[in-house]
């Protein structure tokens, strides 16, 4: 690379892996957050601290190969201001809930959302230092970065690569973290759920016509006798009714929250030192 481009990796992890290190490495800073705000506002923060020209972000637990970034490099080099590694594995390296949760949620917002998600992708990314002045414009509270950096538009490239062997510990990405991460990545680029409520509500209109065009046609045809008075027909709709209306009633709520979140501007992430 020529000297006068400048490049820096950030690492999200624990504090008490990364404290020996800038005792050790003058060019390594630490940056400890108040407390722990979740992975994408940790990421943020190393993000909003970095001012070299080229930026990789990258997590320390061994799984993202330090191996693959002089090929990020070189596809910089070549043009691309965004370069996102993509992870193949073989089929026995994660639990088959989890291959196939994950595939759906790529499907999923790739098919409703503003944003195409290729699959295996992650945080371990390389960016140029233009295309992280226009991410840090986007000023969003609900922080899904896969999402926000391919939203900004800029020239990217996929690299392959396989999984490293964890160095320590244990992945930290629960069940009730994954599924809140895939709510944000949702909701934050989607607005089909808000059209269900209009499918749905028109598929009902139209059982409806069509059952008050069979009623008129039973009463006027001399066929009463086939009407039979009764309740549940009408306790089943008004249950279905009420359900289509609490199930949109907690779409609405979800994006209200959002919203309701977004305009306090409460900062992302605060530093302790």
């Amino acid at each position: 690379m020529p000297s006068s481009i400048s490049s820096q990796v950030l690492w999200p992890t624990s504090l008490m892996n990364m404290r020996p290190l800038p005792a050790a490495n003058e060019n390594v800073n630490v940056i400890h957050l108040r407390r722990n705000f979740g992975h994408q506002a940790a990421l943020t923060a190393g993000l909003d601290a970095a001012t070299a020209d080229i930026v990789i972000s990258m997590d320390g637990d061994g799984q993202h190969p330090p191996s693959v970034i002089p090929e990020m490099l070189r596809l910089h080099a070549a043009g691309y201001h965004v370069v996102q590694a993509q992870r193949f594995d073989d089929v026995y390296s994660a639990s088959l809930f989890k291959r196939a949760t994950s595939a759906l949620f790529y499907r999923i917002v790739s098919f409703v959302g503003e944003v195409t998600l290729p699959p295996g992708t992650s945080d371990f990314r390389l960016l140029s230092r233009e295309a992280l002045d226009a991410l840090q414009r986007l000023p969003e509270y609900h922080r899904f970065l896969r999402g926000m950096i391919v939203w900004i538009g800029f020239p990217s490239v996929l690299l392959p690569y396989k999984a490293g062997t964890r160095l320590a510990g244990k992945a930290k990405y629960s069940l009730k973290r994954m599924l809140a991460l895939a709510a944000n990545g949702f909701f934050s680029f989607s607005l089909v759920p808000l059209w269900i409520g209009l499918l749905v509500g028109c598929l009902f209109i139209a059982l409806a016509a069509f059952e008050l065009a069979y009623t008129v046609y039973v009463w006027f045809g001399g066929h009463r006798d086939q009407l039979v008075p009764g309740w549940t027909s009408l306790v089943l709709i008004l249950t279905v009714a009420s359900a289509i209306t609490m199930i949109l009633q907690g779409i609405l709520g979800i994006y209200v929250g959002m919203i309701f979140k977004e305009v306090k501007r409460r900062p992302v992430y605060l530093v302790k030192k």
